[in-house]
């Protein structure tokens, strides 16, 4: 956990992520990022210059079939407030629309209540768990689908609801994240597209190319943002 908090604080300071008096929600998905992120900042709270508050909020899916007891007790141990938002969105795109390809929707549509429900608490940020990885599986999803140079950035602002969607994991390796959340009350992915995405032929790619190109995943992050080359993640 020594190494994701170093990472965080960096990723906070070049980006400026978290600020005096802010407070964040979590965006808690129950999966392995989510949770690693959320602990990750409850840490940062104890020794970081700035000070903060932090709430939780889920948004299930799944409309109450999702069990958050564990992750409920989980919070409560961190001493970080926890919110379930009950949804219908499964039942939206997989039974009344019947989405082939469901990821993009699924994702507009549980921001939309995540950014609503962080408002209605008087959140002034939303914290996502997307790391490193997922930046550049997001590249190269840009590139092959959209023909274009685009990644997601570590700090966003969102105008329409006025608040700042920030990613203090960005510098910070899956395989990491892995290792540090074993013991994460991580919940089953019951969507009925995980592992037949995009997003899973992306990482194949990666795979693909590490084994061709030894470290070129590394390469291509550092490609991106390297600051003295065309860096997708300007601050300016």
């Amino acid at each position: 956990m020594q190494k994701i908090l170093s990472l965080l604080r960096k990723a906070s300071t070049t980006y400026s992520l978290i600020e005096e008096g802010d407070k964040i929600a979590v965006g808690i998905s129950g999966g392995k990022d989510s949770l690693t992120l959320l602990y990750a900042l409850s840490e940062f709270r104890r020794f970081s210059p700035e000070h903060f508050e932090l709430v939780a909020i889920a948004v299930d899916l799944t409309n109450g079939k999702n069990d958050y007891s564990e992750i409920k007790k989980f919070c409560e141990n961190i001493n970080v407030e926890f919110v379930v938002v009950p949804s219908n969105v499964f039942e939206v795109i997989f039974e009344i629309r019947k989405e082939k390809n469901p990821c993009s929707l699924c994702a507009n549509m549980r921001r939309g209540i995540l950014n609503s429900t962080a408002k209605s608490l008087g959140c002034n940020k939303v914290a996502l768990g997307h790391h490193k990885d997922d930046f550049i599986e997001t590249f190269l999803i840009s590139l092959f689908f959209e023909g274009r140079l685009s990644s997601f950035k570590p700090k966003t602002y969102l105008s329409r609801v006025d608040m700042n969607v920030i990613r203090p994991l960005i510098y910070c390796d899956e395989s990491d994240i892995v290792r540090v959340s074993k013991d994460f009350p991580v919940l089953f992915n019951i969507c009925p597209a995980d592992k037949h995405t995009e997003r899973e032929n992306a990482k194949n790619i990666i795979k693909s190319l590490d084994k061709l190109y030894p470290n070129s995943r590394e390469k291509i992050f550092n490609a991106i943002i390297h600051t003295e080359r065309y860096n997708l993640l300007d601050k300016d």
